[in-house]
């Protein structure tokens, strides 16, 4: 299958290096990367998605995507199918759906769960919204590059599936590094407090398989001393990706609403810049009630 790759960095690059190793005939196009190993590149990003079946987008936000769709959807052939698996606001996702139908295109958004090691190893989730035609199409694509992929409805239901989920992981992120602080201070072996909640209803995905504390539970970012892993950076985008789609809809969000002030203030105003968003445990450590 001929493919465009639009988007080449830290994610995309092992993705379309992974469709080129299967086979598939790759042009990507960025401004800055460089060629991953077997793909040509293209001088624009119109000229990439020209004569592909399938368009891939890999890109930082909603306001770079529509642009981008500005730019190729014009050039794609009749019936060719436009895959973004960036992570952007549903808003983003369904207007560059509405714009790619309008030419007789297909359109999918399928943001990934798994990071930069789940792109390298052809592991990825995909979280997709769409047409169960244009699906099809891409379908194995999405096997080569992803373990799995779950179909969620229309168009903007992929980015809506993602960013729940990571308000979810952004909240118990925090909650499970503020009690590994609090069982520090009360004297609690940080190895006890793993096995007891690691198998109580304490339990989660932070816990159990990302546990924050070094030494502690399956190997994780806190013991390469925080390095990413999933930026806490990449975290603060999609907690605030949650919090205007909640204010879009009137959702309460409580939750997510106090997650996202973490990493705000973890992100911006002290050091989590370029961390992993389980260095948030640290964080907490070094913190006085109030």
């Amino acid at each position: 299958m001929k493919i465009a790759f639009i988007g080449l960095g830290n994610m995309g690059a092992p993705m379309a290096r992974n469709l080129a190793a299967a086979g598939h005939e790759v042009t990507g196009f960025d401004t800055a990367a460089a060629p991953p190993e077997g793909v040509a590149m293209a001088a624009s990003a119109a000229e990439a998605a020209a004569h592909a079946a399938v368009v891939i987008t890999m890109l930082p936000n909603g306001e770079i995507l529509r642009a981008v769709a500005g730019d190729v959807i014009p050039a794609m052939a009749a019936g060719a199918v436009l895959l973004d698996c960036s992570t952007v606001d549903v808003a983003s996702a369904r207007a560059v759906a509405e714009m790619a139908e309008a030419r007789g295109l297909g359109s999918l958004d399928a943001p990934v769960s798994g990071g930069i090691g789940g792109a390298d190893a052809g592991t990825l989730t995909f979280m997709v919204g769409g047409s169960d035609a244009a699906l099809a199409t891409a379908a194995p694509l999405l096997d080569i590059m992803g373990g799995r992929t779950v179909h969620c409805g229309p168009a903007g239901n992929g980015q809506a599936a993602k960013i729940c989920n990571n308000m979810i992981l952004g909240a118990t992120m925090v909650a499970t590094c503020e009690a590994f602080a609090l069982a520090d201070k009360l004297g609690l072996d940080r190895q006890a407090m793993f096995d007891v909640v690691s198998t109580s209803s304490g339990q989660s995905w932070s816990m159990n398989t990302y546990c924050p504390a070094p030494g502690v539970g399956p190997t994780s970012p806190a013991d390469n001393d925080y390095r990413p892993g999933f930026a806490a950076d990449l975290m603060l985008k999609d907690l605030r990706l949650s919090q205007e789609a909640a204010e879009a809809v009137d959702a309460a969000t409580p939750m997510g609403q106090a997650a996202t002030a973490e990493y705000e203030a973890f992100v911006e105003a002290e050091d989590g810049r370029g961390q992993d968003f389980s260095a948030m445990l640290p964080r907490f450590s070094g913190k006085a009630r109030g």
